[in-house]
C-alpha cells in the first residue's frame, strides 16, 4: 500500500499538518525536525499525491496543448520546447490533436477546462480571435503559438513569415531567377497569407509583375503539394524555380519534378519552410527557411509561465529565423526543362 502523510506522522511521532509543513520546506519548522521527517519519507518511498497537491493549491500544475496533428515533425519539435521548459518548472504537459478542425479545437480546449488545467496553448490556431471569448469563461492564461487567425486581446508566439519568405524569395532572385512560383496552402492561413506578401514584396522591388499563373496553392502535404506542382511543370512558360509553402510541399514538388525528368537544380531551383528533420537528407538536399521551432515552443512556455505568475506580459512576439542554402537552388540555366516541354509541344503540333 502507498505511504501516506498520516504513515510518515506516526513514525516521527508529530502532528500531520507539521509532516506537511515539513516536506513543503516551511520555514515554520525546525531545520532539524524537517530533515528527519524527509528522511523518513524518502526512506518509507513516500510520493506525494498530485490530486491531494490540486485540492490545497487549486493548482493541478498541467498545461493543455493543442496542436494541429500530432503526426506533423514541426509540432514534435515545437512540444519538445515546450516541454523542456515546462518540466525544468515542475509542469506536466497534456497533449490534443484537432486535426485542424475549429470545432475540435474549441471543444479539446473545454476539455481541458474538465481537467483542470493551469494553463492552455494552441498552436497554430484555426479559431484565433474565439479564445478571447474562451478566456473569460475559462479564466486561465491562453497563448496561441504561430496563430493562424491572429487577435489583439489573446497572447501569442509567431514566427515572422513575411520576413522568412522574403529572404527566400530574395535568394532565388538574386541567383537570377524571374519566373518564380508560390506554392501556398489553400485552406486561407494567416501564415500563407504573411509569406505570400513577402513573396510579392520581392518580386515589386525587383520590378516584376506577379503572374497569377505561378500563383497556386495545395494542401500543405507532399501530394497535394505534386497535385499542383503538375500544372504549373506541365506548360511551357512555367516556373525556373519555387517558392513552397512548407518543407512538405517541396517534398512533393521535388517528387513531381524527380517523376518528369526534371533536375533539381539544374532545371528546376525549390525551397521550402520550415526545415523539418528530413530537409538536409532529400536528394538534393532541401534549401529552406529555418523556423527555430523548440525555441517557438520555449517562447510560449515561458509566456505562459510569466502570465502564471501574474507578471506583465508581452502580447505579441515575433521570432525571425534564418534561410539555410543547400543543393535545391541554383542559377537558372535556359532552356532547362521547357526545352523539353517546347520539343513535345512542336512534335505534337507537326503530327
Amino acid at each position: 500500500m502507498a505511504v501516506s502523510i498520516k504513515d510518515i506522522a506516526r513514525l516521527a511521532g508529530v502532528s500531520h499538518s507539521t509532516v506537511s509543513r515539513a516536506l513543503r520546506n516551511s520555514p515554520l519548522i525546525p531545520t532539524k525536525t524537517a530533515t528527519r521527517i524527509q528522511e523518513i519519507a524518502a526512506r518509507e518511498g513516500y510520493s506525494p499525491s498530485a490530486i491531494a497537491r490540486s485540492l490545497v493549491s487549486n493548482k493541478t500544475h498541467a498545461i493543455g496543448v493543442v496542436v494541429t496533428s500530432i503526426a506533423d515533425p514541426f509540432n514534435g519539435e515545437v512540444v519538445a520546447g515546450i516541454e523542456e521548459l515546462a518540466n525544468e518548472h515542475g509542469y506536466t504537459v497534456i497533449l490534443a490533436d484537432s486535426q485542424a478542425d475549429p470545432g475540435r479545437e474549441v471543444a479539446v480546449v473545454r476539455s481541458f477546462q474538465a481537467r483542470r488545467v493551469d494553463a492552455i496553448l494552441v498552436a497554430s490556431s484555426r479559431v484565433g480571435a474565439l479564445h478571447t471569448t474562451l478566456l473569460g469563461e475559462l479564466k486561465v492564461p491562453i497563448v496561441l503559438l504561430n496563430n493562424q487567425h491572429p487577435s489583439e486581446f489573446v497572447h501569442s508566439v509567431s514566427f515572422d513569415n513575411e520576413a522568412g519568405a522574403y529572404q527566400a524569395a530574395k535568394h532565388l532572385l538574386e541567383l537570377g531567377h524571374t519566373r518564380i512560383a508560390y506554392l501556398g496552402d489553400e485552406f486561407g492561413l494567416h501564415s500563407d497569407a504573411e509569406r505570400y506578401r513577402g513573396y510579392c514584396c520581392v518580386m515589386s522591388e525587383a520590378g516584376l509583375p506577379v503572374d497569377e499563373n505561378l500563383v497556386a496553392r495545395g494542401d500543405g502535404k507532399p501530394e497535394g503539394a505534386r497535385m499542383v506542382a503538375e500544372r504549373l511543370l506541365g506548360r511551357v512558360g512555367g516556373p525556373t524555380a519555387i517558392l513552397c509553402y512548407n518543407d512538405m510541399s517541396a517534398l512533393g514538388v521535388m517528387s513531381e519534378a524527380t517523376t518528369r525528368g526534371i533536375r533539381i537544380p539544374d532545371d528546376l531551383s525549390v525551397t521550402g519552410f520550415d526545415d523539418i528533420f528530413f530537409a538536409p537528407y532529400l536528394c538534393p538536399p532541401l534549401t529552406t527557411v529555418r523556423q527555430p521551432m523548440k525555441e517557438l515552443g520555449r517562447s510560449a512556455m515561458a509566456l505562459i509561465l510569466a502570465l502564471l505568475r501574474n507578471e506583465n506580459a508581452q502580447k505579441n512576439s515575433l521570432i525571425g529565423g534564418e534561410l539555410v542554402l543547400r543543393g535545391s537552388t541554383a542559377p537558372p540555366r535556359e532552356p532547362g526543362y521547357q526545352s523539353i516541354l517546347s520539343g513535345k509541344n512542336s512534335a505534337t503540333r507537326s503530327s
